[in-house]
């Protein structure tokens, strides 16, 4: 996760207590536009998790265009955050 970190030079490690996992971390808008969406545009994910990333990156768009500043657009990603992960149904 170190050398993850020094490729994207962007995040933060969090290391969970009492347990044998981390947790990359990405807070600052900027680098999710502008490093961690085009590292996963030019190596995709697989699988389920890819679902949750196209997802993720619609919100980010909205969030980009200034949409999270609305009600409207609120709803929108509150729509979308609500079909993720445990909501998401795999036809």
């Amino acid at each position: 996760m170190e050398c993850l970190i020094k490729y994207l030079v962007s995040g933060k490690i969090y290391k969970y207590p009492n347990k044998q996992a981390v947790s990359l971390i990405v807070v600052k808008f900027s680098d999710i536009i502008n490093t961690i969406i085009p590292f996963f545009e030019k190596n995709p994910l697989l699988g389920t998790k890819s679902l949750e990333y196209l997802d993720w990156c619609k919100v980010s768009k909205l969030m980009k265009d200034g949409s999270h500043l609305t009600i409207k657009g609120l709803n929108k990603i509150k729509d979308i955050k609500s079909r993720m992960n445990t909501g998401r149904k795999i036809i």
